[in-house]
């Protein structure tokens, strides 16, 4: 465990000079009031907010017609019908949609609001509050009230939120997180990358004060972020397998009962903060990629995966907790068929902490019956009480300090208790088919899902003893070396897209990004300062455990060992798209 102070930043931001920022709702609605009447203003909302709170505000704009959007949409039964395909009766798991937000209107309700807009016109002004709401007419004055997904992921717990035009807040959260994840953030997302241009103010009401920057603003922190390494906001959650190590590295609530993950590059869900004259503001980190995946990710990696961040980053945390559910991913095709994803989760463990009695769990015993092992698991999750008998079946590996295990989809894998990996995948992050989780319940007090029918589908049964021997534990590489630094590649596996390379140094050393996004995290070290030779950004501070984004197009950077580090030897971890 890391000794001294933490200096872990939980709330990394982009700095905006001479941005423009208003603060609570009585300064935010004087800005977007109308200074004449017979305008109609557009308030597109995301999933998440707290719509009737958000409504009730934007109310008190003087206004002769007030129109929301919800009010327009398909009864709930039939955007129920609708959607029935993509949610599906699975408990978890759903197949990605293609509906659009048009596909929720209803033509007679529609028809209906633009008669009344048409009515009202000349009379004052018209607000339009709700999800598709710039698409009822053209709006004078469009806001966009955003929300980052794991927003909504806590409101979604408690139960504060709906689903897109429908009331699912009593739903169990897994189901709430599915129609999110399969369909309802889908269309949100394939709608607002058609208003980034057009929206005239950006709401943030992810915390208790409301804040308002304009388009000028937004613009100039996507682009600043965009030129420089930069990191998401992190954010951190218990589990049923938690452990302690973050609570002290990570300068964590020592309260809170444990902490098992820690998502530092998860952009579809993190947020993306802008410190704009020391108030920060905060959206979700996926619009950075949207509007600058060439930029970000690199051309040919754009090409393969479109704008969609293919690399994620997290630590799982089982120091002084118990091992992960035994599990495993679905293979590619598995992947397409049964979900819709033009990709699977592959991935990997890297231990950036471990005791001595640190295991990781991969692959199968050399020679074991598959039906028998099959069998047993059945009786096992089926008899409270019974037991799976894991050592008969499964590789149990000692697992040390900078290990680094690769687990391509098919792998059944697992890391065990008294342990701090890096899970280095793919980005698709729901995918996991439990097969055996230790007769332990959630922290919901229930027992977990487990997919021992999907998985027992997926299982690669040739990944035995010797495959992982050769091919899946500690596959190191050396790659070149110089005055004060060495570079080893370390996976991942040749049926994976991702590379990975370690470098340890104690005097700076140069990287380059390769026309792919890189995604690092200090793995040794208090803290690095990465640089551009040519002064393209602002040197750049990261800290022990901390993961960061370089944007493919910074094309050349320097990182140095810096502050109580400097002469020391510091070790990073990078990631980036092997073509």
């Amino acid at each position: 465990m890391k000794a001294g102070k933490s200096n872990y930043d939980k709330f990394p931001a982009t700095s905006i000079e001479d941005g423009m920022l208003i603060t609570g709702w009585n300064n935010i609605l004087k800005e977007v009031t109308p200074n004449v009447n017979y305008r109609a203003i557009s308030i597109e909302c995301y999933n998440g907010v707290y719509y009737e709170e958000v409504k009730l505000q934007f109310k008190k704009i003087p206004h002769v017609l007030f129109i929301d959007t919800t009010e327009c949409f398909k009864p709930e039964e039939e955007i129920l019908q609708l959607t029935k395909g993509f949610i599906t009766e699975d408990v978890l798991f759903g197949y990605l949609g293609n509906l659009s937000i048009h596909d929720y209107f209803d033509d007679a309700g529609l028809n209906l609001a633009r008669k009344k807009i048409a009515a009202s016109r000349e009379k004052g002004n018209i607000i339009l509050f709700g999800p598709g709401s710039s698409l009822i007419t053209h709006p004078d004055l469009l806001i966009y009230a955003d929300m980052p997904r794991w927003e909504i992921q806590r409101r979604m717990r408690r139960k504060e939120v709906t689903g897109l035009g429908i009331d699912n807040r009593e739903e169990p959260f897994s189901i709430q997180y599915k129609r999110g994840y399969f369909n309802d953030w889908n269309i949100l997302d394939k709608h607002k990358k058609k208003l980034y241009g057009k929206v005239d103010y950006w709401l943030d009401t992810t915390k208790k004060e409301p804040k308002l920057i304009d388009k000028k603003t937004f613009f100039a922190g996507i682009e600043k972020t965009a030129r420089k390494p930069f990191r998401v906001v992190p954010f951190f959650d218990p589990a049923p397998w938690g452990g302690q190590w973050m609570k002290d590295v990570c300068d964590l609530d020592g309260s809170v009962q444990n902490y098992g993950w820690c998502f530092d590059c998860v952009p579809e869900e993190n947020s993306l903060l802008f410190d704009i004259g020391g108030i920060l503001f905060e959206m979700p980190s996926v619009n950075l990629v949207y509007l600058k995946s060439r930029e970000i990710l690199g051309d040919p990696v754009e090409s393969r995966f479109g704008d969609n961040f293919p690399i994620r980053f997290d630590l799982l945390d089982t120091m002084g907790g118990g091992n992960l559910s035994l599990q495993v991913h679905p293979t590619l095709q598995y992947a397409r068929d049964s979900f819709g994803l033009p990709y699977t989760q592959d991935e990997s463990y890297y231990l950036v902490d471990a005791e001595e009695d640190a295991v990781v769990y991969l692959g199968l015993k050399s020679g074991i019956d598959r039906h028998e092992m099959i069998a047993d698991l059945e009786k096992a999750n089926q008899n409270p009480g019974e037991i799976f008998d894991e050592k008969k079946y499964v590789n149990i590996l000692p697992a040390r300090k900078h290990d680094h295990f690769l687990i391509p989809a098919g792998t059944i894998h697992c890391s065990g208790k008294n342990s701090v990996v890096l899970e280095i995948s793919a980005t698709p992050n729901l995918f996991t088919f439990k097969l055996w989780d230790w007769n332990r319940l959630g922290l919901d007090g229930k027992p977990r899902p487990i997919n021992l029918e999907r998985g027992k589908e997926v299982i690669r049964w040739d990944r035995d003893t010797d495959y992982v021997s050769k091919e899946l534990a500690n596959q190191f590489q050396p790659v070149g070396q110089g005055d004060g630094w060495k570079e080893e590649r370390t996976g991942l596996h040749r049926n994976e897209f991702i590379e990975t390379r370690r470098h340890t140094f104690s005097k700076t050393i140069r990287h380059v990004t390769g026309n792919s996004v890189n995604v690092l995290t200090l793995l040794e070290g208090k803290e690095v300062i990465v640089e551009s030779p040519d002064k393209a950004f602002e040197p750049f501070i990261v800290h022990y455990a901390e993961a960061f984004i370089v944007p493919a197009h910074v094309n050349e950077y320097l990182i140095t060992p810096h502050g109580e580090s400097g002469g020391k030897e510091c070790i990073t971890i990078k990631a980036s798209v092997r073509f």
